[in-house]
């Protein structure tokens, strides 16, 4: 079985290469081990070339950075699959492709965070400024941030040290090195540097050549949602709710526009003829901009197939459109919105709802039937059934999927989530019901 070895985590240059030669000669995905660090095979040199789509390239260079052992092997089957006309990017039902791009959000969210959290030191030289950072990602995407922060500052020189190794900017290079475990606090960091500096940048690298952060960011949407021509857009782009989005951005209705990133409005097609209304958007979503991708959107996704709910079909967003959180260290803790809060918001609900006109509305929790019927709501007393609203719409309470997370144990969250996905196919009922309309063109109370 041909083994193919890579230099180090991020050897993305060294992963394209060996996959483009294993391509052409013919290795089927089943028949090749990857290894990093190791002795393994020269993938053979085979004249020749393919192409890939940008979007699937997007995708590999991002999830490629994900903490995952199984991701070079992954993607190296997604670049079989396409060289072979295999795969279809706007596929909603490739588990393939599902994953690669479960991670890709992983790894984008935590690139965000890095950027946003890190905190340097001042390490002032002869005649120079130079800073220390310390931080801790879950994924690898040191270098890649990296490198956007060396071409954004370029007169700046630092250093960043994470577990999995140490990116170095003398203004001049960027190379890397090998990290540290946590330091502990801020002096520890500055004696380690001071006494290992010269040793570490003796034997660092230029990288694997990942693409920087910025452009990773910036890549089409196919890499973290699949597009289906004029059908499914983002509610950022040109989905109904496009204008609205862009009035949004600015919001300043309340005072959790302030400590959180961005405005997190819905998503989904034109014509939808169910929205569903969260909470708020997450840390994931306050980060990446999209509703329900997270923790709790991955749920979500994985009870809506179970029910038989396309999720592309459907229109999706939250009772309030800022992230409400305490921080806590490096975490961001969930504070649910006050009423008043709900309340300032559903200016933004209403426009979505006369924006989209469904005809049923799912209301996932109490804060998002607070958001559209006016009133407290027990979730346990009125979740499960379809009840009219006051405008002639229709509305269906179940609990929203943060509350299955946080169910104490293994069985707990089984028996919940059974219990979420029965409610969802009564909303698929209703929605395949040839008596559902859409709903008035003026939102409800």
């Amino acid at each position: 079985m041909p083994i193919c070895s890579l230099t180090h985590d991020t050897d993305w240059t060294g992963w394209r290469r060996a996959a483009r030669a294993c391509v052409l000669a013919g290795v089927e995905p089943a028949d090749l081990t990857w290894i990093t660090g190791g002795n393994g095979d020269a993938p053979p040199e085979i004249a020749g070339g393919f192409t890939l789509s940008r979007a699937l390239v997007a995708l590999a260079a991002q999830a490629f950075q994900a903490r995952e052992p199984e991701r070079f092997g992954l993607l190296y089957t997604l670049v079989w699959r396409a060289h072979h006309g295999g795969i279809d990017l706007t596929g909603a039902g490739d588990l393939d492709l599902r994953i690669a791009r479960r991670w890709a959000l992983a790894v984008r969210a935590d690139a965000h965070r890095m950027r946003a959290h890190l905190r340097f030191l001042l390490m002032s030289g002869p005649g120079e400024k130079r800073f220390l950072g310390w931080y801790e990602p879950d994924h690898f995407v040191l270098e890649a941030n990296a490198r956007l922060l060396a071409r954004r500052d370029p007169e700046t020189g630092f250093a960043i040290v994470t577990p999995d190794g140490v990116a170095h900017w003398d203004r001049n290079e960027l190379r890397f090195g090998t990290g540290l475990k946590n330091p502990g606090d801020d002096d520890t960091l500055v004696a380690w540097w001071d006494a290992h500096q010269d040793a570490i940048l003796a034997a660092s690298n230029q990288g694997g050549g990942l693409p920087e952060a910025e452009e990773l960011d910036e890549a089409a949407r196919p890499p973290d949602r699949p597009l289906l021509g004029s059908v499914v857009l983002a509610a950022s782009e040109t989905s109904a709710t496009g204008d609205l989005v862009r009035e949004a951005r600015g919001c300043e209705r309340c005072e959790l526009h302030g400590p959180a990133a961005q405005t997190v409005f819905g998503e989904g097609p034109r014509g939808a003829r169910v929205m569903f209304v969260g909470e708020q958007p997450g840390d994931q979503e306050d980060v990446i901009g999209r509703p329900f991708v997270g923790p709790a959107g991955q749920l979500l996704d994985a009870a809506l197939e179970e029910a038989g709910i396309d999720r592309r079909l459907i229109y999706i967003t939250n009772a309030v459109k800022h992230f409400k959180f305490t921080p806590r260290g490096r975490r961001r803790i969930h504070q649910s919105p006050s009423p008043e809060e709900i309340e300032i918001c559903r200016f933004w609900l209403d426009a979505e709802r006369t924006a989209v006109n469904p005809a049923l509305i799912v209301l996932l929790g109490g804060s998002a039937g607070r958001a559209v019927l006016g009133r407290p709501v027990t979730v346990t007393r009125e979740r499960g059934r379809p009840f009219a609203l006051p405008d002639g719409g229709t509305a269906f309470l179940t609990v929203h999927p943060s509350y299955l997370l946080r169910q104490p144990d293994e069985a707990s969250r089984a028996r919940e989530y059974a219990a979420f996905v029965r409610d969802l196919r009564v909303v698929k009922e209703l929605i395949d019901s040839r008596s559902m309309r859409h709903g008035p063109a003026r939102p409800g109370p």
